[in-house]
């Protein structure tokens, strides 16, 4: 028995309402320009508050809005409804690579997140509970999932890649398809129950799924008392890590303090640039237009993990030299779609005291904290390409 099953009420886009996912964004403005730009975006469900119509809102008080805008736009014919599939993925680059994944539902009792608790989902990260519980609520008023948990298939995944390049190629026209800010093109076809879904199936449960993409989500399934979650099955070989970075909107010290203070905490300050590093082992920090390069110190003892660039930031320059957790609200994760010249513009025209930029976890990295079912510190790892939200909605029962 797979672990993998279809999507038993799925309601397919029509066109235009795909969407980033609710948590890429470093401004929330940007979310309200998306909706304004394109009404049908799936983000004026999944941020229903940051909707135009309804700003000043709460997340809770807007929550019956989201519920009015899908029901709309299933009304309008924005979604079609399938039964009983699971859906082909194919995300094709302007350079024509191309990813594929397998748009499914997972048995959210298969989460794992410590070596001595079974299951074949292993969510990696730490999560931020606020947006676990905002996740939780949306669901549970909509009744419906809109954003998908990315999950590499770390077992199988040369043969699904393989099999799911094979299944696109004589799939015919897609049902839809979608074109994201990047310029990729997102397609699905959706496939009905038969022997083709059934070995997708089996593939694409045919060993350890390990969160890429989600993790509040698949929380909240968890949280929220859902059997099932819905899910995008894709493979290493679809996918790539790129950096996370950090703005700091307000610092209690003048940079000269903070300088001191993490060389009183073991590092190394030299002069650096505004950019992300090459490699591992020092990270940038940029701050009333100075540079400077950072070598963290490691525990020696330490797992892993406890040296990850990301693990030493929340320590040593969060925790020891600013005095702040990693969850205080004026410190802003931003992903790999802004380049560290958006994050030092940010801090050139006041918006943002300190940009802290990480190089990217590497694979290797990744695996290694995985197979020893340890977590990753928060938002350390920004996969893509990305699922788009709002091209498979799943009905839940």
């Amino acid at each position: 028995m797979t672990v993998v099953h279809p999507i038993h009420t799925a309601w397919l886009t029509t066109g235009a309402t795909g969407a980033q996912n609710y948590d890429e964004f470093a401004d929330d403005a940007e979310i309200t320009e998306i909706i304004t730009a394109n009404p049908r975006s799936a983000l004026a469900v999944e941020m229903p508050h940051r909707a135009p119509d309804s700003l000043g809102k709460s997340f809770a008080d807007a929550l019956p809005d989201a519920v009015a805008r899908l029901a709309q736009a299933k009304d309008a014919g924005a979604y079609a409804a399938a039964q009983d599939v699971v859906v082909l993925y194919a995300i094709t680059a302007p350079d024509g690579s191309a990813a594929y994944g397998l748009w499914c539902m997972v048995d959210t009792d298969q989460i794992s997140t410590s070596a001595d608790e079974p299951g074949l989902v292993i969510r990696n990260e730490d999560v931020f509970l606020e947006k676990v519980r905002e996740r939780v609520a949306l669901a549970q008023a909509l009744g419906h999932l809109l954003s998908p948990v990315l999950l590499l298939q770390t077992g199988r995944g040369a043969e699904l890649h393989a099999a799911l390049a094979e299944a696109v190629a004589h799939a015919g026209e897609p049902a839809a398809t979608d074109v994201d800010p990047s310029g990729r093109t997102h397609a699905i076809w959706p496939l009905p129950p038969g022997p083709q879904a059934d070995a997708l199936r089996a593939l694409a449960g045919g060993g350890d799924l390990v969160v890429a993409d989600g993790n509040h989500r698949s929380l909240a399934a968890q949280t929220g008392g859902f059997a099932r979650f819905l899910a995008v099955v894709t493979t290493p070989d679809s996918v790539a890590i790129q950096p996370y970075n950090r703005l700091v909107h307000k610092l209690d010290i003048t940079v000269e303090e903070l300088l001191t203070r993490l060389e009183k905490a073991g590092a190394q300050v030299g002069e650096g640039t505004p950019t992300v590093p090459a490699a591992g082992g020092v990270v940038h920090l940029y701050a009333a237009g100075r540079s400077y390069a950072v070598t963290l110190p490691r525990d020696a003892a330490g797992t892993v993990v406890d040296n990850l660039d990301h693990a030493l930031v929340e320590r040593v320059l969060f925790g020891e030299a600013l005095d702040t957790e990693p969850g205080d609200k004026r410190i802003t994760y931003v992903g790999g779609d802004y380049p560290a010249s958006w994050l030092a513009g940010e801090v050139d025209a006041g918006r943002a005291a300190l940009a802290v930029l990480i190089a990217p976890v590497t694979v290797d990295d990744f695996v290694k904290v995985n197979l020893a079912r340890q977590k990753m510190p928060r938002k350390s790892t920004w996969f893509t390409p990305k699922a788009r939200a709002g091209l498979v909605v799943a009905q839940l029962p």
